[in-house]
């Protein structure tokens, strides 16, 4: 693990290129054309600092404070704890995770409430009857130690995938709280299509739950009672971003099949379309009718084809870099890039691709408002963006 240590990586463009560059011939990041936000002169907006790697992380979320501490999971099971010094300690107390394929622990958010009950929310795929699993969502109650690391007491599972099915992809489990204290869950077909049509199954939606995993009153299904009644929105495919803007609207991205990755605005009582539509197609070659072609199905504001393969998702609004207040960031992870999109109104579009060395699996937006992301896979590292005049600052 390595604290502090800043590093030269590039700041280019490029959806695939993940080879890295020396700043001498780093050619300028990529604007759509008509972007309000030009670039620094030399290309790089950002200097990027390596602070730590880890195991297979998934996600991150700060600890309030003084701003440098922060929770992380791994994959395989370890939620971490980053100090400011750059010691990592470990936090026990997280139940036993399903791990392999895109399954393992996934997200970690914390209450807005944390500061007055320390609890925590964290995602994760569990082993079920025979060859079956699903996403559950638990939460409980964070205890640091003297040692750098801590506990989850009492943890309680608060929601589950139902149903329980074969295979590790598509588990989605994105956690957000919203504006209304709600507890929101993005839940991914498990790559089985049609249960993202199916509002007996919770497999392809958008979920929205009372903190403690009850289901509100005001859903836009909740007459049905059952499973129908935690749905928000359905006909979703691989959500893996999650997020609301300074509106108080919900934003959603998902991988799309052999095209067709999506960043959708998510409205209440809505039909997405997947599997029946789509911007991309099967795998095996089968076409999928596009969007415009069953208007009943809410489209999407921005799709990517050739695919980014979109994880984590931050709407920044932070001092460090004010040109891109109310702009969204999108980690790329067959792109290698960090991707901005800007919005007029409900509509969006790619504005900006940096190229990174890496696949990038986690955004947020620090209490410095630098921005945080976190590569993917074995000695994935933690990176910190800050602009180029912050290189001399703490």
């Amino acid at each position: 693990m390595v604290p502090a240590l800043l590093v030269a990586l590039l700041c280019g463009c490029g959806a695939g290129q993940g080879d890295a560059a020396t700043p001498a011939d780093t050619p300028p990041a990529t604007q759509a054309p008509d972007s309000q936000h030009a670039v620094a002169a030399d290309g790089r907006p950002f200097t990027i600092e390596q602070v730590a790697t880890f195991d297979e992380p998934w996600a991150m979320t700060f600890l309030p404070g003084d701003g440098r501490r922060l929770l992380v999971t791994e994959k395989r099971g370890a939620l971490r704890l980053l100090h400011a010094d750059g010691t990592i300690g470990r936090v026990d107390g997280v139940p036993a995770v399903d791990y392999g394929g895109q399954g393992g622990l996934g997200d970690v958010v914390l209450h807005p409430d944390f500061a007055d009950n320390a609890l925590v929310y964290i995602s994760y795929a569990e082993a079920g009857e025979g060859d079956t699993r699903g996403a559950a969502v638990a939460r409980a109650r964070l205890q640091l130690d003297e040692d750098g690391g801590g506990r989850l007491d009492g943890l309680e599972v608060v929601w589950r995938q139902v149903p329980k099915v074969a295979g590790r992809g598509h588990y989605g489990h994105r956690i957000a709280f919203g504006p209304d204290g709600k507890l929101w869950i993005s839940s991914g077909e498990r790559q089985k299509f049609d249960p993202a049509q199916d509002m007996q199954a919770n497999l392809g939606k958008v979920i929205r739950l009372d903190d403690d995993g009850g289901v509100p009153a005001d859903n836009p299904f909740a007459s049905q009672g059952g499973i129908a009644a935690q749905v928000w929105s359905l006909g979703h495919r691989n959500p893996l971003g999650l997020a609301f803007d300074a509106q108080g609207r919900l934003w959603e991205h998902e991988m799309g099949p052999a095209g067709g990755d999506e960043l959708n605005l998510i409205e209440r009582g809505e039909n997405y379309g997947y599997p029946i539509v789509s911007n991309g197609d099967h795998y095996d070659g089968r076409p999928i009718p596009d969007h415009d072609t069953r208007p009943q199905f809410n489209a999407p504001e921005v799709t990517w084809n050739p695919v980014i393969s979109p994880a984590g998702l931050v709407f920044y609004d932070g001092a460090a870099f004010p040109q891109w207040q109310g702009d969204a960031f999108i980690g790329a992870l067959s792109g290698h890039a960090l991707v901005r999109v800007e919005f007029d109104g409900d509509g969006a579009r790619e504005a900006e691709r940096f190229a990174m060395e890496d696949r990038i699996r986690e955004v947020e937006q620090g209490p410095d408002g630098a921005l945080w992301l976190l590569e993917d896979g074995e000695d994935g590292r933690l990176l910190r963006l800050r602009p180029v005049a912050d290189v001399a600052g703490p």
